[in-house]
């Protein structure tokens, strides 16, 4: 017996030994940059310009500088606030651009999904795996790694793995994707512990290392009966927080997937919070000196903070439909609210179109309505986006991701529909027009416009005849929606954004996130 009891023990210790180097292998970051490997050889990557286009530098959006954020367009996933995904750098636009890749995570890729940029002009990034979400900070150069920091597991994670469902995890925008970096480099996130974090990168001598600077811990005002290993059917709630952004005077917002609404005060620790009475939010939100735009799966509010207490100033339910679609991660509105000018704008999620909204955010005059228009767009029936939109003076660009699901499960990319859209706000207000229109197909990435070129840029592929994908970079003309430049960047699956956004550097560096990494393509 004490024979076999020893075995046992012998045998344990070398599987608990076996996980950890497994995890280890999984989790290796190697400083050194790997390309992204490319599943077909011997495509032609050549780029292709425009010849007649001639680039042209545009008006700044209007946003304000955030006094508690880092450089505008450098801050968030959406550039900003105003969540306009706008640039002021000119970015690529040349016959011979160089594509630099990196391949993120160990035995186990990463897909890099968020980017900022620091007041030096370090990528700092966010990168999620298998086993956790990954700060990274890269040389801007040739993206060696520099630092990087682990967050915890997400309980949707795990709950994927053992139930074999990639859904789970990409219906689950929690655990840190959302993050912004403020006034002083730190990156701001809530983590998947339900903390709230401040985490900075720091140089000591030749060495970087993200340093965590402050937390504050949330779990009394989250319901967290969550997924794991010793309880994989929870009767409780698992509510975590989505998004973090700070006001105007260095308040804190934050909003949950289950529809709770709060503020933290970073200096006191005083928490305040609502609810929506059942209602899903599953974007990020776009803010102003007056408050915050929050769109959940049934309405568009306009909230601000009294007290630290978010209150509702004014809310327009829209049509939800009556089922999500496939290239949705729920049953609402796939944007993020965007600002432009005196404007908000959204969209529904109707049976047969989809509807862009535009209302009006100020304090209304005698005789005006909040709500401007709604402007079916795309192929009926094949209608979706799960993307914030492109905002510029009075105009909103839009892609269709309706038939894309994600990288792991998505068979036919013939399902994907396609379709770029420019509608413009009429200068009388009295409604809203298309302008243009391209077919395109923009499976999942955040859009990027430059303003230092009138160029909106998107991510794109085209089918080889052996079925596999090439991947591309692609720009079209602000003005008209023609195609202007096309960068091939790679095929297969590593090369697929998956949902992951693009990125202008402030020095016109172009990066887009990847399914097992990140690329830049930068002007030669």
């Amino acid at each position: 017996m004490k024979k076999l009891l020893k075995i046992l023990i012998i045998l344990a210790i070398l599987l608990v030994g076996i996980f950890k180097f497994v995890l280890h292998r999984m989790n290796h970051e190697i400083a050194a940059v790997t390309p992204l490997p490319m599943s077909t050889e011997g495509v032609d990557l050549t780029a292709t310009i425009d010849p007649n286009f001639q680039p042209k530098q545009m008006a700044p959006t209007g946003e304000p500088q955030h006094p508690y954020m880092a450089v505008t367009d450098t801050s968030a996933m959406h550039s900003g606030t105003w969540e306009s995904d706008t640039h002021p750098a000119r970015a690529v636009f040349s016959k011979n651009p160089k594509v630099l890749t990196r391949r993120a995570g160990g035995t186990a890729p990463r897909q890099c999904a968020t980017f900022t940029f620091t007041s030096e002009g370090y990528p700092l990034i966010l990168c999620g795996g298998l086993t956790s979400f990954r700060l990274q900070l890269l040389d801007p150069d040739d993206l060696t790694l520099l630092a990087f920091y682990d967050l915890p597991m997400r309980p949707s994670t795990l709950e994927a793995g053992i139930k074999r469902d990639s859904d789970i995890i990409f219906t689950d925008t929690s655990g840190g994707a959302y993050f912004y970096l403020d006034h002083e480099d730190r990156a701001v996130l809530a983590d998947s512990k339900q903390r709230i974090r401040r985490i900075k990168p720091v140089k000591s001598g030749d060495t970087w290392e993200f340093v965590e600077t402050d937390s504050w811990d949330m779990t009394e005002y989250l319901p967290r009966d969550c997924f794991k290993l010793t309880n994989q059917n929870p009767k409780g709630e698992c509510d975590a927080i989505t998004t973090v952004q700070p006001d105007y005077n260095g308040l804190l917002w934050w909003v949950t997937r289950n529809g709770r609404i709060g503020s933290l005060d970073m200096e006191t620790g005083k928490v305040v919070a609502t609810d929506l009475g059942g209602e899903e939010i599953q974007n990020s939100f776009a803010l102003d000196e007056s408050g915050a735009y929050i769109v959940s799966d049934h309405a568009m509010y306009h909230m601000r903070l009294i007290d630290g207490m978010p209150t509702q100033t004014w809310r327009i339910p829209y049509d939800r439909g009556t089922s999500r679609k496939v290239g949705s991660i729920n049953q609402g509105s796939g944007t993020s609210p965007s600002l432009l000018r005196d404007y908000v704008t959204y969209t529904d999620n109707a049976d047969d179109h989809m509807n862009i909204h535009v209302a009006r955010r100020g304090e209304l005059e005698e005789g005006q309505e909040r709500h401007i228009c709604q402007v079916p767009v795309f192929t009926k029936g094949a209608s979706v986006t799960d993307n914030s939109m492109i905002t510029h003076g009075r105009s909103i660009i839009l892609e269709n991701n309706a038939g894309y699901t994600n990288s792991m499960i998505q068979k036919d990319y013939n399902d994907v529909e396609g379709g770029v859209v420019r509608v413009d706000v009429r200068e009388d207000e009295s409604g809203c027009d298309i302008i243009w229109t391209n077919d395109l197909k923009v499976p999942s990435v955040v859009p990027k416009l430059s303003l230092g070129n009138g160029i909106a840029y998107f991510y794109s592929f085209d089918l080889l005849d052996n079925g596999d994908r090439l991947w591309s970079l692609v720009g079209l003309d602000f003005e008209t929606g023609k195609e202007v430049i096309r960068v091939p960047t790679g095929t297969g699956e590593a090369y697929n954004n998956n949902w992951a956004s693009i990125a202008i550097a402030p020095n016109g560096d172009t990066y887009v996130g990847t399914r097992r990494g990140i690329l830049k393509v930068t002007d030669q």
